[in-house]
């Protein structure tokens, strides 16, 4: 059976976003009967976009829970620029660790001002959600909601941001400092705010995550 793209880019979506879902699941969110959903994830198996693991659950037999496997994540918005990091590469090699520290350094902090600018002086709730834009604009699947849940995003100090996705995952592999350059940069971008990590996909979790507060 041949599967229409949006449908595939669906399910790849969903468990790029939720990390992982069993068919049942799946079906539910589709509005589609799991009997479907268990041909579309046998294909995408096939094609080699996703993995499954057996969970136990109750005395009855083990449910299949799926995710994406590292093909899976590369099929999504997350292209990466092998050519960039064929030149992070050659620097590297050229200037020493120190000097690759400096040139990282110089190019958060440039992003940042940028960032900062595009910004402007609105909220906090009007800056987070225009940096989630800047990040989707630059293929990172991003949303934030603020802290409590279901509090009025106006009046909150208190945000989370998430990426389902690393758009310089290959970059971040082979040079982890790119990442704590980010942290930093958002917190120069986001004036009077402290930012910290709360979830990391270079540690093996499906996203990324951010508290971002008012100090």
């Amino acid at each position: 059976m041949t599967i229409a793209p949006s449908t595939k880019e669906d399910i790849l979506g969903h468990l790029l976003k939720r990390g992982q879902a069993t068919a049942l699941e799946l079906a539910e969110w589709l509005e589609v009967s799991p009997q479907a959903v268990r041909r579309h994830l046998k294909d995408l198996e096939s094609e080699g976009l996703i993995q499954f693991k057996a969970v136990q659950s109750g005395m009855g037999r083990p449910q299949h829970v799926y995710e994406l496997s590292q093909v899976g994540r590369d099929r999504l918005p997350n292209r990466h620029d092998d050519f960039a990091l064929g030149l992070l590469d050659t620097l590297a090699q050229t200037v020493g660790p120190d000097g690759m520290q400096s040139i990282l350094r110089q190019q958060w902090q440039r992003k940042a001002i940028d960032y900062r600018r595009e910004l402007g002086e609105g909220t906090l709730a009007e800056r987070v959600a225009g940096l989630v834009r800047l990040r989707q604009a630059e293929g990172y699947m991003a949303e934030f909601y603020p802290i409590p849940e279901g509090a009025e995003p106006s009046s909150a100090t208190q945000f989370i941001l998430t990426e389902y996705n690393c758009a310089i995952s290959h970059v971040a592999e082979s040079f982890p400092s790119v990442c704590g350059h980010e942290l930093e940069m958002f917190a120069v971008a986001l004036q009077d705010c402290k930012v910290e990590r709360t979830h990391w996909i270079v540690n093996g979790e499906h996203r990324c995550g951010y508290l971002i507060q008012s100090k």
